[in-house]
């Protein structure tokens, strides 16, 4: 039976890059899921690529037919953004593949009720918070007008967000440490390959 990878961990932690390298693994057999917002579209965002942009509309009709899988709505200055996935055919259970997303602790409780714990799996990213704080703050830098305010907010909103006790309460036991990417990518798919 298929697998579903929510991969997690706070900001600044190497998530998109692992992402990126774990699919890339042909071993590893996995397929990504694209989740959905009804966020604005950016430039330079494909929708289908890193969302499917959707209507709150939309959003109500999936929820009202039993489709979201899971969903977490933040308050805007431009109103209720939400994030959601849904059971829209992206997973099949049956299949040869494994399936792999960026997820939130959140999302990974609701995801893990909809489909059960014995087929979804956290892969919990973690580095420390030293380095952390060092790697976002260059990696803010490097951008054309940096938001550092925000920085600092997601920054502090993550030691909540993924604290000991939150950790515990969704059963995330092992913790991938990024101190080095290639080991850590390494040990994720030595853990992965065990769970065939």
């Amino acid at each position: 039976m298929a697998k579903i990878y929510v991969l997690m961990g706070k900001s600044a932690t190497g998530k998109d890059t692992i992402y990126k390298l774990l699919l890339e693994n042909n071993d590893l057999n996995l397929k990504e899921v694209i989740t959905y917002t009804t966020r604005p579209i950016r430039e330079n965002e494909k929708s289908g690529v890193e969302y499917h942009f959707s209507t709150i509309e939309q959003y109500e009709e999936y929820r009202d037919n039993n489709k979201v899988v899971e969903s977490r709505c933040y308050d805007t200055i431009h109103g209720p953004w939400y994030y959601y996935m849904v059971n829209d055919g992206q997973i099949d259970l049956q299949s040869d593949n494994n399936y792999i997303l960026i997820g939130t602790l959140e999302s990974y409780a609701q995801i893990k009720q909809y489909y059960g714990k014995e087929i979804v799996i956290p892969i919990y990213i973690e580095i420390e918070d030293g380095e952390r704080l060092t790697r976002a703050l260059e990696r803010e830098k490097q951008q054309n007008e940096p938001k550092y305010a925000e920085m600092c907010r997601r920054f502090l909103a993550d030691a909540s967000d993924f604290s000991e006790d939150n950790l515990c309460k969704n059963e995330i036991q092992k913790r991938y440490i990024n101190n080095d990417l290639n080991s850590c990518v390494e040990e994720i798919v030595r853990n992965m390959h065990s769970r065939r």
